[in-house]
């Protein structure tokens, strides 16, 4: 059997015989124009996914600023209970942020790098029967506030868990009389657990507080 002789010209000269048939208008405009438009949209929503794609490092401070807005909570106590309870270091920045997809069950905290990642975690330890778990920006606990919630994938949400943790620290220091005695109440009403959680908190509370004072100070300066 004979077969067509398929001749493979090099992709230069491809393009080049291309745009000449196009000047002499020996190739029709509107297709080659939809081949190129075509291809460009493909392209465009993966990068622009990517470039989309909050960093997770930012998740919990923006779900806690929102947290301590609509809950009118002091400004930067969440925020300073969120690093005790899920800060993370980043040696590059030398900053310490809440990140998450914290993890934590009997005594073991993980920073796992995804949501899919950490949900796959809460499934595998309650698979194993465990169900006093922490998880999140603010390390709720799906034991003891697991009902405040639809699913175990709704805890992890920051703005969800931010929310809770919000209304909870509230009905603390409605219950303790304090913000102090709330902070230290939200790790744990025993005292001998309270007390130095409560330094901690304080500690970072204090420093978020002057940190923020002195970027008001630099941007009245600037401006």
């Amino acid at each position: 059997m004979t077969h067509a002789r398929t001749i493979r010209m090099p992709i230069r000269h491809s393009v080049a015989r291309t745009f000449a048939a196009l000047a002499r208008g020996l190739v029709p405009v509107a297709p080659i124009i939809a081949i190129v438009m075509a291809a460009a949209a493909t392209g465009r929503p993966a990068a622009a996914q990517s470039a989309s794609r909050p960093d997770p490092r930012t998740l919990c401070a923006a779900a806690i600023a929102r947290a301590e807005r609509d809950y009118d909570l002091p400004p930067h106590l969440l925020g300073a209970i969120a690093k005790v309870e899920s800060g993370r270091f980043d040696a590059a920045t030398r900053e310490t942020f809440a990140w998450p997809w914290t993890v934590t069950a009997r005594g073991k905290g993980r920073f796992l790098p995804t949501r899919a990642a950490a949900m796959a975690e809460i499934a595998r330890l309650q698979a194993r029967g465990v169900r006093n778990i922490d998880v999140g920006c603010m390390q709720i606990n799906l034991a003891y506030h697991g009902d405040a919630f639809a699913d175990a994938a709704q805890a992890l949400a920051p703005v969800r868990n931010a929310a809770y943790a919000a209304r909870f620290l509230r009905r603390l220091r409605a219950q303790w009389g304090s913000w102090t005695r709330a902070m230290g109440n939200y790790h744990s009403d025993t005292p001998r657990l309270s007390g130095p959680y409560r330094a901690k908190v304080t500690r970072i509370w204090f420093a978020e507080r002057r940190r923020a004072a002195r970027a008001r100070r630099q941007s009245a300066a600037g401006s």
